[in-house]
C-alpha cells in the first residue's frame, strides 16, 4: 500500500469511528426524560444544560443571544427554561461548531425569529455533510437551520449591555469553531474544542486537526484572566487552570504515543498498551470508549505526520 494510502486509510477509520460513536450517543438519548438546568454565571450570563452542548445566554433589553442549540427535540423545553430568565425573544443564536448536539435546533429557533450566526465552514458543512460511516450521502440541514450571517474573522456584536466577540479558532474540533467572548461578563465558551470532561475530542471528517487545537487552546488561555469563566462545550464551568491542564494533557499523550507510533506498532498494539492509564485517573467522565477515540485520533495525526 502507498504511503497516500496509508495515511487516507488511517484517517477515514478514526473518523469512521467518530462518527459511529457520536451516533451512538445520540441514539441512546431518551428527550422525553431530558430535563433543562439552568445556571446563572454573570449579571445576565446563564448556561443550559440538557442533552448534547452546553448552551450559553445573554438576556437584556435587545432580546436573548444564545450559543447553540442541542438537539432539535429539545427546543420547546429550552424555550420555556429561556422564559423563566428572560421575557425577551430570541433574537440570536451563535454555532461555535457542526455537530447535531449544538445545531439541531437551528430551524426551530430560526422559525420564532432568531437570527443564525456561524463560521462559513461551517454553514458550508451543514448545507453540504459529509456521508454517513456507511457511504449513504449526508442529509443537508434544511434551510432555516443555515446561519444566515457567516464570517471568517472575528466578530463583534454590541447587545445587551455587553460587547460579544465571535473568534475563529480554526481547524480545531472541527474547521468551523467559534470562541465567543463575553467581555464585560469576563467569560469565554469555548464550544467543543475544549471539554470539561472526558477526554479532547476532534473530528477528523470535518476538518479538525491536532495542531489546530492546540493553537486553539493556546489562543484561549492567552485572552483568559485569574478570573474568567470558560464554558466549556461540556462539563463543569472551569477556569484558565481547566485550560492550561487540557493542553497539557494532549501534549503528554502525544508524547507517550508517538514512540510506538515510530517503533511502527498498529493503532490496536498502542491501545493494547493503555498509553493513557496514568491519566485516566485524572480526567473527569472517562469512558472506555473516549479513551479507544483519544487514542485512535493521537494516533492517526502522528501516524499521518500532523502532531
Amino acid at each position: 500500500m502507498s504511503p497516500i494510502k496509508r495515511k487516507t486509510l488511517f484517517t477515514l477509520t478514526a473518523a469512521l469511528f467518530f462518527i459511529a460513536s457520536a451516533q451512538a450517543q445520540q441514539q441512546q438519548i431518551d428527550y422525553n426524560t431530558v430535563e433543562i438546568k439552568t445556571n446563572k454565571i454573570g449579571d445576565n450570563l446563564y448556561t443550559l444544560e440538557g442533552a448534547g452542548g452546553t448552551i450559553s445566554a445573554l438576556t437584556g433589553p435587545d432580546g436573548i443571544f444564545l450559543v447553540d442549540s442541542q438537539f432539535a427535540p429539545l427546543t420547546d423545553k429550552l424555550v420555556a427554561a429561556l422564559k423563566k430568565i428572560s421575557n425577551q425573544p430570541i433574537r440570536y443564536l451563535v454555532n461555535t461548531h457542526v455537530h447535531g448536539d449544538h445545531t439541531g435546533g437551528n430551524e426551530n429557533f430560526a422559525k420564532q425569529g432568531a437570527i443564525l450566526f456561524s463560521r462559513d465552514q461551517l454553514r458550508a458543512r451543514l448545507a453540504n455533510p459529509n456521508p454517513a460511516p456507511d457511504g449513504t450521502p449526508g442529509k443537508p440541514a434544511p434551510a432555516k437551520a443555515l446561519p444566515v450571517i457567516t464570517y471568517d474573522n472575528q466578530v463583534t456584536l454590541h447587545i445587551n449591555n455587553e460587547e460579544v466577540r465571535l473568534i475563529p479558532i480554526r481547524v480545531a474540533h472541527t474547521d468551523g469553531d467559534t470562541l465567543v467572548q463575553f467581555t464585560k461578563q469576563d467569560a469565554l465558551a469555548t464550544g467543543d474544542y475544549f471539554r470539561s470532561t472526558g477526554y479532547p475530542v476532534v473530528d477528523l471528517t470535518n476538518g479538525g486537526t491536532l495542531r489546530g487545537i492546540l493553537d486553539g487552546l493556546g489562543a484561549t488561555i492567552g485572552r483568559a484572566g485569574p478570573k474568567t469563566k470558560i464554558i466549556p462545550g461540556h462539563g463543569p464551568i472551569t477556569d484558565r487552570n481547566g485550560l492550561i491542564a487540557a493542553r497539557d494533557l494532549i501534549l503528554a499523550a502525544r508524547d507517550k504515543i508517538s514512540p510506538l507510533v515510530a517503533q511502527g506498532k498498529t493503532v490496536e498494539e498502542v491501545l493494547a498498551l493503555n498509553p493513557t492509564k496514568e491519566f485516566d485517573a485524572k480526567v473527569d467522565g472517562v469512558t472506555p470508549q473516549s479513551t479507544e477515540r483519544f487514542v485512535r485520533w493521537l494516533y492517526t495525526e502522528i501516524k499521518n505526520g500532523k502532531s
